[in-house]
């Protein structure tokens, strides 16, 4: 069954012990998750990964079956989902328990796939997408905020607070939390004064800025560099963050050329790829070919040893270097 986050809200409404929440906004589904634990599981709480769970099935279902006095409703949270885990939902769906609930925390699925499908369908269980939320809805959250503490803000400091949570409701929540501590004896804060306080602009992880240049995101490479002032130490551990993407993309390049199964491939990778990691992939494996991956691993290591002899001008020559690469065509 489909239901919007919002509803939620009629939880004790909710005849379902068995919850899909698919997509990225990590920020409503903590909102949402928190909803569920209020109807009653605040207490015994439990998060798995789905390989946890699927490396010791058994002893898991006995934890969801097996009945105890001392714990009862019990909410277990499961993430980096594959469809795997539906065959575990049947089995306990058969067994019929009802003081557990059970989360299953997604990344993006499209309209194939059998695990939404089956949520979808299925009157017993609960599917809902949480899509990333644009600027009016950030906007909205900061300006109600501010409503409530009484402070007097302008539309160019909300606009700018937005803008560097990058979409992100769980940033603007830190952000707002950390300007609530400021003005706890003052009833305005300046654009200066907002600038010095948050800094979620220069916490661009140097993953991040790979990710996007290996990505050709080109936009959001140039967001990062122009919005970070990295020093001469950091250039060096960009260039190694670079070495190992690309060596995990080339790893996956020559796999696919053998069983051509990228989904798989990106499954079985070792060390695991974390969730929130395979989207970002699979872009990322859309725009090199083994040769221009192989190319690039000769020029990072050129690289390096460039920036070690040129300390003084590192800086802006790795940004050469991004900027070279977002843009080539491969």
């Amino acid at each position: 069954m489909i239901l919007k986050h919002y509803q939620l809200s009629n939880i004790n409404n909710i005849k379902s012990n068995y919850y899909l929440f698919y997509g990225e906004n990590e920020g409503l589904k903590t909102e949402a998750i928190n909803i569920i634990k209020k109807s009653g599981f605040t207490k015994n709480v439990y998060r798995y990964d789905e390989s946890e769970i699927l490396n010791n099935y058994d002893n898991f279902l006995n934890e969801v079956t097996n009945k105890s006095f001392f714990e009862q409703n019990k909410l277990f949270i499961i993430s980096r989902v594959s469809e795997k885990i539906y065959t575990l939902i049947d089995e306990i769906k058969n067994a019929e328990i009802d003081d557990v609930k059970i989360i299953i925390n997604s990344g993006k699925l499209d309209k194939k796939s059998k695990l939404r499908q089956n949520f979808e369908k299925q009157k017993d269980l609960i599917c809902i997408a949480f899509y990333e939320d644009d600027n009016k809805t950030l906007a909205n959250l900061a300006y109600k905020f501010f409503q409530d503490k009484k402070i007097s803000i302008s539309r160019e400091i909300i606009n700018l607070l937005v803008e560097r949570c990058r979409g992100d409701r769980n940033n603007l929540k830190n952000e707002l939390y950390k300007i609530e501590l400021f003005l706890k004896d003052k009833k305005n804060i300046t654009q200066d004064q907002l600038l010095s306080l948050t800094n979620l602009a220069e916490n661009y992880s140097f993953s991040e800025l790979v990710d996007a240049c290996l990505s050709k995101n080109i936009n959001k490479t140039v967001r990062i560099i122009n919005e970070n002032n990295f020093s001469s130490e950091d250039c060096v551990s960009i260039v190694r963050t670079f070495l190992a993407k690309s060596k995990r993309l080339l790893i996956l390049k020559k796999m696919n050329n053998e069983n051509n199964n990228l989904e798989k491939n990106i499954s079985d990778f070792k060390p695991p790829i974390f969730w929130k990691d395979k989207d970002i992939i699979r872009q990322q494996f859309k725009h090199w070919n083994l040769e221009s991956i192989e190319n690039l691993i000769f020029f990072i290591n050129d690289i390096e040893l460039i920036l070690k002899k040129n300390n003084i001008n590192s800086v802006n020559l790795l940004n050469d270097f991004i900027l070279s690469q977002v843009k080539v065509s491969n």
